[in-house]
Protein backbone atom coordinates (compact mmCIF):
# COMPACT_ATOMS: atom_id res chain seq x y z
CA UNK A 1 0.00 0.00 0.00
CA UNK A 2 1.24 3.58 -0.53
CA UNK A 3 3.52 5.26 1.50
CA UNK A 4 1.32 8.15 1.48
CA UNK A 5 -0.58 6.59 4.31
CA UNK A 6 1.79 6.42 7.21
CA UNK A 7 3.10 9.93 6.17
CA UNK A 8 2.21 12.39 9.13
CA UNK A 9 -0.29 15.11 8.61
CA UNK A 10 2.02 18.19 8.37
CA UNK A 11 4.63 16.64 6.14
CA UNK A 12 1.67 15.89 3.87
CA UNK A 13 0.21 19.05 4.21
CA UNK A 14 3.83 20.62 2.59
CA UNK A 15 3.78 18.13 0.23
CA UNK A 16 -0.02 19.04 -1.10
CA UNK A 17 1.00 23.06 -0.67
CA UNK A 18 4.34 22.34 -2.80
CA UNK A 19 2.16 19.98 -5.50
CA UNK A 20 4.48 17.08 -5.21
CA UNK A 21 1.07 14.80 -4.21
CA UNK A 22 -2.20 16.05 -4.76
CA UNK A 23 -5.11 16.24 -1.71
CA UNK A 24 -7.11 13.25 -4.38
CA UNK A 25 -4.32 11.06 -4.35
CA UNK A 26 -3.60 11.44 -0.88
CA UNK A 27 -7.59 10.87 0.17
CA UNK A 28 -7.23 7.82 -2.36
CA UNK A 29 -4.85 5.87 -0.93
CA UNK A 30 -6.60 5.95 2.52
CA UNK A 31 -10.17 4.89 0.97
CA UNK A 32 -7.61 2.42 -0.48
CA UNK A 33 -6.24 1.36 2.93
CA UNK A 34 -9.13 1.59 5.10
CA UNK A 35 -11.28 -0.38 1.76
CA UNK A 36 -8.44 -3.06 2.42
CA UNK A 37 -8.22 -3.58 5.86
CA UNK A 38 -10.57 -2.04 7.98
CA UNK A 39 -13.62 -5.07 7.49
CA UNK A 40 -11.16 -7.07 10.20
CA UNK A 41 -10.36 -3.85 12.00
CA UNK A 42 -13.72 -1.84 12.32
CA UNK A 43 -11.95 1.31 13.07
CA UNK A 44 -14.25 3.26 10.84
CA UNK A 45 -17.65 3.36 11.91
CA UNK A 46 -18.84 5.91 9.05
CA UNK A 47 -17.00 6.65 6.19
CA UNK A 48 -17.16 9.86 4.03
CA UNK A 49 -15.92 8.77 1.24
CA UNK A 50 -17.63 10.35 -2.07
CA UNK A 51 -18.19 13.56 -0.16
CA UNK A 52 -13.99 13.47 0.99
CA UNK A 53 -13.05 12.97 -2.85
CA UNK A 54 -14.84 16.15 -3.81
CA UNK A 55 -13.27 18.29 -1.27
CA UNK A 56 -9.88 17.03 -2.45
CA UNK A 57 -11.13 18.02 -5.97
CA UNK A 58 -11.96 21.30 -4.77
CA UNK A 59 -8.32 21.57 -2.25
CA UNK A 60 -6.19 20.35 -5.40
CA UNK A 61 -8.14 23.46 -7.84
CA UNK A 62 -7.60 25.76 -4.84
CA UNK A 63 -3.88 24.87 -4.66
CA UNK A 64 -3.87 25.30 -8.50
CA UNK A 65 -4.72 29.05 -8.08
CA UNK A 66 -2.26 29.87 -5.38
CA UNK A 67 -4.98 29.60 -2.53
CA UNK A 68 -4.26 28.39 0.57
CA UNK A 69 -6.62 27.11 3.10
CA UNK A 70 -5.01 26.63 6.25
CA UNK A 71 -2.53 24.36 7.87
CA UNK A 72 -4.37 21.17 6.79
CA UNK A 73 -5.05 22.33 3.48
CA UNK A 74 -6.47 19.39 1.28
CA UNK A 75 -4.91 16.75 4.02
CA UNK A 76 -7.98 14.01 5.08
CA UNK A 77 -8.40 13.27 8.72
CA UNK A 78 -10.73 11.23 11.10
CA UNK A 79 -13.29 12.07 14.09
CA UNK A 80 -14.00 10.46 17.10
CA UNK A 81 -17.75 9.34 16.58
CA UNK A 82 -18.32 11.03 19.65
CA UNK A 83 -18.04 14.67 18.02
CA UNK A 84 -20.32 16.30 15.95
CA UNK A 85 -19.84 16.12 12.29
CA UNK A 86 -21.83 18.33 10.18
CA UNK A 87 -23.81 15.95 7.46
CA UNK A 88 -22.91 12.53 9.44
CA UNK A 89 -24.36 10.55 11.83
CA UNK A 90 -23.07 11.13 15.59
CA UNK A 91 -23.54 7.59 17.10
CA UNK A 92 -21.80 7.13 19.94
CA UNK A 93 -22.85 3.75 20.38
CA UNK A 94 -25.80 5.22 22.33
CA UNK A 95 -29.17 3.71 20.89
CA UNK A 96 -31.62 6.83 20.17
CA UNK A 97 -28.44 8.60 18.36
CA UNK A 98 -28.72 5.83 15.79
CA UNK A 99 -30.52 8.39 13.14
CA UNK A 100 -29.30 11.70 14.48
CA UNK A 101 -27.36 13.52 11.52
CA UNK A 102 -25.43 16.53 12.94
CA UNK A 103 -26.35 19.75 11.54
CA UNK A 104 -23.11 21.41 12.56
CA UNK A 105 -19.76 20.68 13.64
CA UNK A 106 -18.31 20.27 17.33
CA UNK A 107 -15.61 23.03 17.87
CA UNK A 108 -12.72 21.22 17.56
CA UNK A 109 -14.46 20.00 14.26
CA UNK A 110 -15.18 22.83 12.95
CA UNK A 111 -11.08 24.21 13.40
CA UNK A 112 -9.31 21.38 11.52
CA UNK A 113 -12.03 21.85 8.59
CA UNK A 114 -11.18 25.31 8.45
CA UNK A 115 -7.77 24.70 8.47
CA UNK A 116 -8.45 22.96 5.55
CA UNK A 117 -8.53 19.11 7.15
CA UNK A 118 -11.16 16.59 5.03
CA UNK A 119 -13.26 14.86 7.28
CA UNK A 120 -12.39 10.94 6.12
CA UNK A 121 -14.74 9.56 8.41
CA UNK A 122 -15.98 8.94 12.15
CA UNK A 123 -13.98 6.43 14.24
CA UNK A 124 -15.62 3.76 16.09
CA UNK A 125 -15.47 4.94 19.99
CA UNK A 126 -15.62 1.57 22.25
CA UNK A 127 -18.02 1.80 25.09
CA UNK A 128 -14.60 0.13 27.42
CA UNK A 129 -11.50 -1.58 26.67
CA UNK A 130 -13.13 -5.29 26.36
CA UNK A 131 -14.74 -3.61 22.72
CA UNK A 132 -18.26 -3.51 23.88
CA UNK A 133 -19.94 -1.30 21.63
CA UNK A 134 -23.67 -2.18 22.74
CA UNK A 135 -24.05 -4.43 19.43
CA UNK A 136 -24.35 -1.17 16.93
CA UNK A 137 -21.09 -1.62 15.47
CA UNK A 138 -18.39 -4.35 15.70
CA UNK A 139 -15.50 -4.31 18.34
CA UNK A 140 -12.04 -2.54 17.32
CA UNK A 141 -9.72 -5.29 16.80
CA UNK A 142 -5.95 -4.00 17.94
CA UNK A 143 -3.97 -3.74 14.46
CA UNK A 144 -0.77 -5.93 16.46
CA UNK A 145 -2.87 -8.77 16.88
CA UNK A 146 -6.92 -8.67 16.64
CA UNK A 147 -7.53 -11.31 19.06
CA UNK A 148 -6.63 -8.11 21.51
CA UNK A 149 -8.23 -5.15 22.48
CA UNK A 150 -7.74 -1.60 21.22
CA UNK A 151 -8.71 0.13 24.38
CA UNK A 152 -10.94 2.39 24.89
CA UNK A 153 -13.30 4.59 24.70
CA UNK A 154 -10.61 6.37 21.55
CA UNK A 155 -10.56 2.36 20.06
CA UNK A 156 -11.21 3.27 16.27
CA UNK A 157 -9.02 6.63 16.74
CA UNK A 158 -5.67 4.72 18.06
CA UNK A 159 -6.53 1.64 15.12
CA UNK A 160 -7.04 4.04 12.42
CA UNK A 161 -3.68 6.04 13.00
CA UNK A 162 -1.87 2.52 13.73
CA UNK A 163 -3.23 0.90 10.36
CA UNK A 164 -2.89 3.74 8.11
CA UNK A 165 -6.15 5.02 7.79
CA UNK A 166 -5.71 8.51 8.73
CA UNK A 167 -3.07 10.56 10.29
CA UNK A 168 -4.33 12.00 12.78
CA UNK A 169 -7.72 11.56 14.60
CA UNK A 170 -9.53 14.13 16.66
CA UNK A 171 -10.78 12.25 19.96
CA UNK A 172 -11.22 12.77 23.68
CA UNK A 173 -10.27 11.31 27.36
CA UNK A 174 -12.33 10.76 30.49
CA UNK A 175 -10.64 8.26 32.04
CA UNK A 176 -7.64 7.25 30.02
CA UNK A 177 -9.63 7.03 26.73
CA UNK A 178 -6.81 8.97 24.42
CA UNK A 179 -4.09 7.69 26.41
CA UNK A 180 -4.59 3.82 26.88
CA UNK A 181 -5.61 3.29 23.23
CA UNK A 182 -2.58 5.20 22.38
CA UNK A 183 -0.64 2.77 24.94
CA UNK A 184 -2.46 -0.58 23.28
CA UNK A 185 -2.02 0.61 19.62
CA UNK A 186 1.28 1.67 19.86
CA UNK A 187 0.66 5.55 18.61
CA UNK A 188 1.00 9.08 20.21
CA UNK A 189 -1.44 10.60 22.13
CA UNK A 190 -2.31 14.18 24.08
CA UNK A 191 -4.59 14.97 26.44
CA UNK A 192 -4.44 18.66 27.14
CA UNK A 193 -5.31 20.30 30.24
CA UNK A 194 -8.88 19.81 31.29
CA UNK A 195 -10.63 23.43 29.71
CA UNK A 196 -8.11 23.85 27.23
CA UNK A 197 -9.95 22.86 24.62
CA UNK A 198 -13.72 23.27 24.30
CA UNK A 199 -15.77 19.96 24.51
CA UNK A 200 -18.74 21.90 22.21
CA UNK A 201 -20.20 19.51 20.36
CA UNK A 202 -18.94 16.22 22.29
CA UNK A 203 -21.61 13.30 22.76
CA UNK A 204 -22.00 14.67 26.71
CA UNK A 205 -22.11 18.50 25.44
CA UNK A 206 -25.00 18.05 23.51
CA UNK A 207 -27.95 18.94 25.63
CA UNK A 208 -30.53 19.60 23.12
CA UNK A 209 -30.54 16.51 21.67
CA UNK A 210 -31.55 14.69 24.67
CA UNK A 211 -33.40 17.62 26.33
CA UNK A 212 -31.45 17.48 29.59
CA UNK A 213 -28.60 20.17 30.74
CA UNK A 214 -25.10 20.05 30.12
CA UNK A 215 -23.91 17.88 33.20
CA UNK A 216 -20.47 16.03 32.08
CA UNK A 217 -18.51 19.33 33.24
CA UNK A 218 -15.54 18.31 34.38
CA UNK A 219 -12.58 15.73 33.42
CA UNK A 220 -13.10 15.31 30.37
CA UNK A 221 -11.11 16.58 27.50
CA UNK A 222 -11.06 16.92 23.66
CA UNK A 223 -7.34 15.83 22.27
CA UNK A 224 -5.35 14.10 19.39
CA UNK A 225 -4.23 10.76 18.78
CA UNK A 226 -1.65 10.51 15.85
CA UNK A 227 1.98 9.36 13.88
CA UNK A 228 4.07 11.92 14.98
CA UNK A 229 4.54 14.44 18.16
CA UNK A 230 4.52 17.40 15.36
CA UNK A 231 0.90 16.89 14.32
CA UNK A 232 -0.26 16.56 18.34
CA UNK A 233 1.41 20.24 18.47
CA UNK A 234 -0.09 21.24 14.91
CA UNK A 235 -3.76 19.98 16.19
CA UNK A 236 -3.72 21.29 19.40
CA UNK A 237 -2.80 25.10 17.49
CA UNK A 238 -6.00 24.18 15.67
CA UNK A 239 -7.96 23.29 18.58
CA UNK A 240 -7.64 24.57 21.97
CA UNK A 241 -9.06 28.56 22.68
CA UNK A 242 -12.26 29.95 24.16
CA UNK A 243 -15.13 29.27 22.55
CA UNK A 244 -18.56 31.45 23.24
CA UNK A 245 -20.75 28.28 22.87
CA UNK A 246 -18.83 27.33 25.87
CA UNK A 247 -18.03 30.18 28.18
CA UNK A 248 -16.17 28.45 30.87
CA UNK A 249 -13.51 27.74 28.88
CA UNK A 250 -11.21 30.31 29.14
CA UNK A 251 -9.36 33.02 26.93
CA UNK A 252 -5.59 31.54 27.84
CA UNK A 253 -3.05 31.78 25.25
CA UNK A 254 -1.01 28.29 24.44
CA UNK A 255 2.60 28.93 26.49
CA UNK A 256 5.64 29.41 24.42
CA UNK A 257 8.75 27.47 25.22
CA UNK A 258 12.43 28.36 24.40
CA UNK A 259 14.07 25.09 23.63
CA UNK A 260 16.47 23.78 26.19
CA UNK A 261 18.18 20.55 26.15
CA UNK A 262 17.68 16.89 27.81
CA UNK A 263 20.90 17.98 30.07
CA UNK A 264 19.38 20.84 31.25
CA UNK A 265 16.05 19.55 32.33
CA UNK A 266 14.92 18.00 35.82
CA UNK A 267 12.83 14.92 34.87
CA UNK A 268 10.88 12.39 37.56
CA UNK A 269 10.12 9.06 36.66
CA UNK A 270 8.85 5.84 38.21
CA UNK A 271 8.14 2.44 37.22
CA UNK A 272 5.47 1.43 39.08
CA UNK A 273 3.62 2.47 42.08
CA UNK A 274 3.65 0.24 45.00
CA UNK A 275 -0.30 0.16 45.33
CA UNK A 276 -0.30 -0.70 41.36
CA UNK A 277 2.29 -3.23 40.06
CA UNK A 278 2.83 -3.34 36.77
CA UNK A 279 3.92 -6.22 33.90
CA UNK A 280 7.50 -7.37 34.23
CA UNK A 281 8.00 -6.23 30.78
CA UNK A 282 6.25 -2.57 31.24
CA UNK A 283 8.26 -1.79 34.03
CA UNK A 284 11.38 -3.12 32.08
CA UNK A 285 10.45 -0.63 29.01
CA UNK A 286 10.26 2.10 31.54
CA UNK A 287 13.73 1.14 33.53
CA UNK A 288 15.18 1.16 30.00
CA UNK A 289 13.76 4.59 29.29
CA UNK A 290 15.38 6.24 32.39
CA UNK A 291 18.56 4.44 31.86
CA UNK A 292 18.99 6.02 27.70
CA UNK A 293 18.25 9.79 29.35
CA UNK A 294 20.60 9.62 32.18
CA UNK A 295 23.03 8.14 29.55
CA UNK A 296 23.03 11.20 27.78
CA UNK A 297 23.80 12.93 30.65
CA UNK A 298 19.56 13.94 31.48
CA UNK A 299 18.77 14.20 35.52
CA UNK A 300 16.31 12.16 35.64
CA UNK A 301 15.41 10.91 39.47
CA UNK A 302 12.93 7.95 40.76
CA UNK A 303 10.07 10.42 42.48
CA UNK A 304 6.68 9.62 43.11
CA UNK A 305 4.29 12.29 44.57
CA UNK A 306 3.01 12.25 48.15
CA UNK A 307 -0.37 11.46 46.73
CA UNK A 308 -2.79 9.63 47.51
CA UNK A 309 -4.02 7.94 44.74
CA UNK A 310 -6.67 5.92 46.43
CA UNK A 311 -8.62 8.87 47.39
CA UNK A 312 -7.67 10.22 44.42
CA UNK A 313 -9.91 7.41 42.65
CA UNK A 314 -12.55 7.70 44.96
CA UNK A 315 -12.94 11.36 43.85
CA UNK A 316 -12.78 10.51 40.48
CA UNK A 317 -15.46 8.02 40.36
CA UNK A 318 -18.08 10.43 42.52
CA UNK A 319 -17.48 13.39 40.32
CA UNK A 320 -17.80 10.93 37.12
CA UNK A 321 -20.61 9.42 39.09
CA UNK A 322 -22.30 12.71 39.33
CA UNK A 323 -21.79 13.83 36.29
CA UNK A 324 -22.89 10.76 34.33
CA UNK A 325 -25.94 10.40 36.77
CA UNK A 326 -27.67 13.38 35.38
CA UNK A 327 -26.28 13.30 31.57
CA UNK A 328 -29.34 11.46 30.14
CA UNK A 329 -32.70 10.59 30.84
CA UNK A 330 -32.32 8.27 34.09
CA UNK A 331 -33.38 4.55 33.23
CA UNK A 332 -33.71 2.56 35.90
CA UNK A 333 -33.39 -0.67 34.27
CA UNK A 334 -29.57 0.84 32.79
CA UNK A 335 -28.53 1.82 36.29
CA UNK A 336 -29.57 -1.99 37.68
CA UNK A 337 -27.33 -3.09 34.72
CA UNK A 338 -24.41 -0.55 35.95
CA UNK A 339 -24.91 -1.82 39.52
CA UNK A 340 -24.73 -5.64 38.44
CA UNK A 341 -21.86 -4.71 36.49
CA UNK A 342 -19.75 -2.75 39.28
CA UNK A 343 -20.75 -5.65 41.87
CA UNK A 344 -18.78 -8.02 39.48
CA UNK A 345 -16.52 -5.71 39.50
CA UNK A 346 -15.69 -5.78 43.06
CA UNK A 347 -15.39 -9.81 43.42
CA UNK A 348 -12.51 -9.54 40.34
CA UNK A 349 -8.89 -9.84 41.35
CA UNK A 350 -6.81 -10.97 43.56
CA UNK A 351 -7.74 -10.06 47.52
CA UNK A 352 -4.65 -7.69 47.83
CA UNK A 353 -5.82 -5.88 44.96
CA UNK A 354 -9.88 -5.69 45.49
CA UNK A 355 -9.05 -3.75 48.84
CA UNK A 356 -8.26 -1.09 46.94
CA UNK A 357 -10.63 -1.48 44.48
CA UNK A 358 -13.26 1.44 45.86
CA UNK A 359 -15.50 1.71 42.59
CA UNK A 360 -17.90 0.22 43.98
CA UNK A 361 -18.39 1.27 47.35
CA UNK A 362 -17.73 4.64 45.98
CA UNK A 363 -20.27 4.60 42.97
CA UNK A 364 -23.11 2.55 44.30
CA UNK A 365 -24.47 4.66 46.65
CA UNK A 366 -24.59 8.06 44.46
CA UNK A 367 -26.53 6.00 42.24
CA UNK A 368 -29.04 5.24 44.58
CA UNK A 369 -28.78 8.43 46.73
CA UNK A 370 -27.45 11.53 44.92
CA UNK A 371 -27.25 14.81 46.71
CA UNK A 372 -25.86 18.28 46.09
CA UNK A 373 -23.88 18.55 49.14
CA UNK A 374 -22.18 15.33 47.90
CA UNK A 375 -21.76 16.68 44.70
CA UNK A 376 -20.08 20.03 45.91
CA UNK A 377 -18.09 17.99 48.75
CA UNK A 378 -16.49 15.64 45.96
CA UNK A 379 -15.85 19.28 44.10
CA UNK A 380 -14.04 20.51 46.90
CA UNK A 381 -11.53 17.52 47.22
CA UNK A 382 -11.11 17.90 43.77
CA UNK A 383 -9.98 21.21 44.33
CA UNK A 384 -7.50 19.97 47.10
CA UNK A 385 -6.18 17.60 44.53
CA UNK A 386 -5.35 20.12 41.81
CA UNK A 387 -3.80 22.05 44.33
CA UNK A 388 -1.12 19.03 45.82
CA UNK A 389 -0.23 18.25 42.12
CA UNK A 390 0.76 21.25 40.75
CA UNK A 391 2.84 22.00 44.03
CA UNK A 392 4.20 18.31 43.97
CA UNK A 393 5.37 19.19 39.89
CA UNK A 394 6.74 22.35 40.41
CA UNK A 395 10.42 20.60 41.64
CA UNK A 396 10.17 18.95 37.78
CA UNK A 397 9.89 19.94 34.33
CA UNK A 398 8.00 16.73 33.24
CA UNK A 399 7.05 13.52 35.19
CA UNK A 400 7.81 9.96 33.36
CA UNK A 401 5.55 6.73 34.67
CA UNK A 402 3.48 4.05 32.85
CA UNK A 403 -0.09 4.55 30.86
CA UNK A 404 -0.97 1.48 32.07
CA UNK A 405 -0.81 -1.89 34.64
CA UNK A 406 -0.66 -3.92 31.71
CA UNK A 407 0.06 -4.05 27.99
CA UNK A 408 -3.15 -4.69 25.54
CA UNK A 409 -5.33 -7.68 26.82
CA UNK A 410 -7.49 -10.34 24.72
CA UNK A 411 -10.96 -9.41 24.22
CA UNK A 412 -13.32 -10.42 27.16
CA UNK A 413 -16.67 -9.70 28.72
CA UNK A 414 -16.97 -6.27 30.26
CA UNK A 415 -15.62 -6.05 34.04
CA UNK A 416 -13.88 -9.83 33.53
CA UNK A 417 -10.15 -9.57 35.76
CA UNK A 418 -7.31 -9.15 33.56
CA UNK A 419 -4.27 -11.97 34.08
CA UNK A 420 -0.61 -9.79 34.87
CA UNK A 421 1.79 -12.24 35.34
CA UNK A 422 -0.43 -14.85 37.47
CA UNK A 423 -2.34 -12.21 39.56
CA UNK A 424 -5.94 -11.21 38.91
CA UNK A 425 -6.31 -7.81 38.49
CA UNK A 426 -10.00 -5.91 38.64
CA UNK A 427 -10.70 -4.51 35.18
CA UNK A 428 -11.03 -1.31 35.73
CA UNK A 429 -7.65 -0.94 38.00
CA UNK A 430 -5.43 -2.77 35.57
CA UNK A 431 -7.10 -0.38 32.75
CA UNK A 432 -7.20 2.87 34.78
CA UNK A 433 -4.99 2.93 37.57
CA UNK A 434 -1.98 4.90 35.97
CA UNK A 435 -4.76 7.20 34.25
CA UNK A 436 -7.56 8.83 36.23
CA UNK A 437 -5.29 10.86 38.63
CA UNK A 438 -4.64 13.28 35.69
CA UNK A 439 -7.94 13.93 34.52
CA UNK A 440 -9.19 14.32 38.13
CA UNK A 441 -6.00 16.82 38.26
CA UNK A 442 -6.60 18.42 34.77
CA UNK A 443 -2.83 18.25 33.97
CA UNK A 444 -1.86 17.64 30.51
CA UNK A 445 -0.59 14.23 29.17
CA UNK A 446 1.60 12.66 26.06
CA UNK A 447 1.74 9.11 25.57
CA UNK A 448 4.85 8.12 23.70
CA UNK A 449 4.97 4.37 22.57
CA UNK A 450 8.81 2.94 24.42
CA UNK A 451 9.15 -0.54 23.13
CA UNK A 452 7.35 -3.88 22.69
CA UNK A 453 6.61 -6.80 25.05
CA UNK A 454 8.18 -10.72 23.76
CA UNK A 455 4.95 -11.30 21.93
CA UNK A 456 5.05 -7.66 19.75
CA UNK A 457 2.23 -5.37 21.69
CA UNK A 458 3.28 -2.16 22.03
CA UNK A 459 4.26 -0.39 25.09
CA UNK A 460 3.73 3.41 26.09
CA UNK A 461 4.88 5.93 28.49
CA UNK A 462 3.28 8.83 29.98
CA UNK A 463 4.96 11.89 29.80
CA UNK A 464 3.59 14.36 31.94
CA UNK A 465 3.64 18.07 32.12
CA UNK A 466 2.36 21.09 34.26
CA UNK A 467 -1.02 22.64 33.46
CA UNK A 468 -1.12 24.94 30.84
CA UNK A 469 2.12 24.47 29.48
CA UNK A 470 0.99 21.68 26.76
CA UNK A 471 3.45 23.62 24.38
CA UNK A 472 6.45 23.20 26.92
CA UNK A 473 5.49 19.45 27.52
CA UNK A 474 5.23 18.75 23.77
CA UNK A 475 8.95 20.08 22.98
CA UNK A 476 9.98 18.34 25.68
CA UNK A 477 8.13 14.96 24.42
CA UNK A 478 9.60 14.98 21.39
CA UNK A 479 13.05 15.71 22.88
CA UNK A 480 12.26 12.41 24.81
CA UNK A 481 10.87 10.35 22.08
CA UNK A 482 14.10 10.81 20.05
CA UNK A 483 16.12 9.25 23.14
CA UNK A 484 14.03 6.93 24.04
CA UNK A 485 10.96 6.48 21.50
CA UNK A 486 10.14 3.66 19.28
CA UNK A 487 7.54 4.02 17.31
CA UNK A 488 6.64 1.52 14.10
CA UNK A 489 3.71 0.58 12.33
CA UNK A 490 2.30 -2.75 12.77
CA UNK A 491 3.30 -5.32 10.00
CA UNK A 492 0.91 -6.41 7.25
CA UNK A 493 -0.47 -3.07 6.54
Amino acid sequence: MSDLVFTPAYQLAKMIRDRVVSSLEVVDAYLAQIDCYNAALNAICILNAERAREQAKKADAAIAKGENWGLLHGVPVTIKDYLETAGLSTIAGYQPFQDYISPHDATAVARVRAAGAIILGKTTATADPSGDYQAIFPRVNNPWNPDYTSGGTSSGSATAIAAGFSPLDICSDNGGSIRQPAHFCGVFGLKPTDRRVPTTGHVGDIPNLLKMPRCIRQMFTVGVIAGSIEDLRLSLRLIAGSDPRQPDIPPVPLDSYIERNLQNLRIAWIDELPLYPVASEIKSAMQTAAKRLIDIGTKVEFWYPKFDFVTAWEIYYKVGTYNLLYSQPINFANVQKQMLFLWREATQGDAALRKISHVPKIALPLFLNPTLKGYFAALTERDRFIAQMDKELESWDVWLCPVAMTPAFTHRAKGEAVDIEGRKVPYQMASGAYLVPFNLTGHPVVVIPIGQTKNGLPIGMQIVGKRWREMELLAIAQEINKVVGDFRHPSGY
